[in-house]
């Protein structure tokens, strides 16, 4: 019997093979990852058996409060919103609260150095610079950057051991510059701070206050220079043996809300999650403080206090 070809049969061997590519898991790494930049990506063919993959933080959506006036329910235990030009408070709860600041209080450490200026000059590593786990970039003694590489990539992605290097080359050593500290911080009226190391790692008599922090945000949102670097996702960092690293901005909310700009965020299990956020739509800017918050509340926290300030 003469064999009939019909039509339909390669049409259903072509979609199933293309329903085969689709459901194959994807080989992209986590959001979270550093990756090499000029580096092409290549899969790694051992890891097979990865059963799930990790949604980036930027897909889950953010609602907007549609009802004005209505402020929204936040767990954190301290928080203030804060119009960013006129200073003027538009909401808060436990302002006045002493907490340990974490590394939110890296935007005074970089407000001293942008307004130092020479931002050009290079920094040498020094062994005591490297002495801040857990989160480094890795800087080794001996090592030469120039002062807004530094800036940048301690605005960025928070490595302690950045903050201490730049201290120290500002300062000579770390004591002086938390006193530096003390007094920028008490000359903008943030009078109920106490600084004793640059990048906020727990240690004894070290605290502030949203309030506190609210007032040292809103000098460092005025900094051109902190203003240039606080709203960048994603930055490339250049070591002094020429190898890079593509450093992503800890700041989620930047991926959440096209009108977020900017600032820090800081976490320790004394502190809990904390972000100081700020926002900006035509005519109205925003800074929104939250201290001891949970890992997921601190984002969703921020954004609503965030939209809620910006569109009150």
């Amino acid at each position: 019997m003469k064999r009939r070809f019909h039509p339909f049969i390669p049409f259903c061997a072509a979609a199933l093979a293309l329903c085969c590519v689709a459901a194959t898991p994807s080989n992209d790494e986590d959001a979270d990852a550093v990756k090499p930049t000029g580096v092409p990506h290549r899969s790694n063919s051992k890891r097979t058996h990865r059963a799930t993959v990790k949604p980036r933080e930027s897909a889950e959506p953010i609602e907007i409060p549609t009802a004005p006036g209505v402020v929204p329910a936040t767990g954190a235990s301290s928080v203030i919103v804060i119009n960013a030009h006129s200073g003027e408070v538009l909401y808060e709860k436990n302002p006045d609260q002493m907490r340990p600041p974490a590394s939110t209080e890296k935007l005074l450490t970089a407000l001293i150095i942008a307004e130092s200026g020479y931002l050009d000059r290079e920094v040498t590593v020094e062994a005591i610079d490297t002495m801040a786990e857990p989160v480094k970039l890795n800087i080794k003694p001996g090592e030469t950057y120039q002062r807004i590489d530094l800036l940048r990539a301690l605005l960025v992605k928070s490595p302690n051991d950045v903050a201490r290097c730049l201290a120290r080359d500002n300062a000579g050593s770390i004591a002086v510059f938390a006193e530096r500290m003390n007094q920028r911080a008490r000359g903008l009226g943030a009078t109920s701070s106490r600084f004793v190391n640059p990048n906020g790692l727990p240690v004894p008599g070290q605290y502030s206050t949203a309030r506190d922090l609210s007032i040292i945000a809103r000098a460092a949102y005025a900094n051109p220079t902190i203003r240039s670097i606080v709203c960048l996702p994603q930055l490339v960092f250049r070591y002094a043996n020429g190898h890079t690293r593509e450093l992503e901005n800890t700041n989620k909310v930047l991926k959440r809300l096209p009108y977020c700009n900017g600032m820090k965020t800081g976490y320790t299990e004394a502190a809990g999650h904390c972000l100081i956020a700020s926002g900006s739509r035509p005519g109205r800017d925003v800074i929104v403080v939250v201290l001891g918050d949970s890992k997921a509340g601190v984002w969703r926290d921020a954004s609503a206090l965030l939209s809620w300030g910006l569109w009150m």
